[in-house]
């Protein structure tokens, strides 16, 4: 019995795989026909949007066929704040998707290859988000969008994390909010499934229910001293993460 209920999960696993790959698929088709017809301002209401409502439903679904349980509502409140970085641990690839479905204003720094992605890109480009290359660039355009009231969902470590609590922090956050003058509010992303950490194919199917918890921790003021605020950050995210 429990070999037949682990195979219909496994079913029901690439099916919400491929519902999540046909929503982002059509919505980048669709962003392609609205990119050249609407406004720069509009494109980034309607695309961020999108995008959150696309990732809100494969949660939604993803729980509704019991094959994982989320406790994200935590971050609801973050909707109300303008400019604003919101700094997450990175333990998973879900991580950006979960942030962005509770925050539809909130944008990311992508590679710039996801920027041609068929599944990504178009969507990517109406809703504005960042390109990490150029580095002046990136850091020009993030500022930019934190200045005009956006909100920045960054990782720190940079990758997922390699070896827990967390990955040493890469600098450039705490640099950006002090050239924006925006907080940065810090989010613990915790999970005891190693299910898209590194390493693990999106192909493969992990234990059932998959558990996902997200809460707001401690909100930084920028400062001068960014280099010393990022060390402060990265010890506080150690202390909040490291195991009991």
């Amino acid at each position: 019995m429990s070999f037949l209920r682990r195979l219909f999960q496994g079913a029901l696993f690439y099916v919400l795989l491929l519902h999540l790959g046909a929503m982002s698929l059509t919505w980048n088709l669709v962003s392609l026909l609205l990119y050249p017809l609407l406004s720069r301002q509009q494109g980034t209401i309607v695309g961020r949007a999108a995008i959150s409502s696309v990732y809100r439903g494969f949660w939604t679904c993803a729980q509704w066929l019991g094959l994982m349980r989320i406790d994200y509502t935590a971050l609801d409140v973050l909707s109300r704040d303008a400019g604003l970085i919101i700094a997450a641990n990175h333990p998973s690839m879900l991580d950006a998707l979960l942030v962005v479905a509770r925050v539809p204003r909130g944008i990311c720094i992508m590679r710039a290859s996801l920027m041609r992605n068929p599944f990504l890109g178009a969507g990517a480009r109406l809703a504005r988000y960042i390109r990490n290359e150029p580095p002046r660039g990136m850091i020009r355009s993030a500022v930019d969008n934190l200045k005009a009231g956006g909100q920045l969902v960054l990782f720190p470590e940079g990758t997922r994390t390699l070896q827990a609590p967390i990955n040493p922090f890469r600098p450039g956050i705490t640099l950006i909010a002090y050239m924006a003058q925006v907080p940065i509010q810090t989010v613990f992303i915790e999970t005891p499934s190693p299910y898209l950490g590194k390493g693990w194919p999106i192909w493969r199917t992990p234990e059932f229910p998959v558990v996902f918890s997200a809460r707001l921790g401690q909100r930084f003021a920028p400062e001068a001293d960014h280099l010393g605020l990022l060390k402060r950050i990265e010890a506080y995210f150690a202390n909040e993460l490291k195991p009991a």
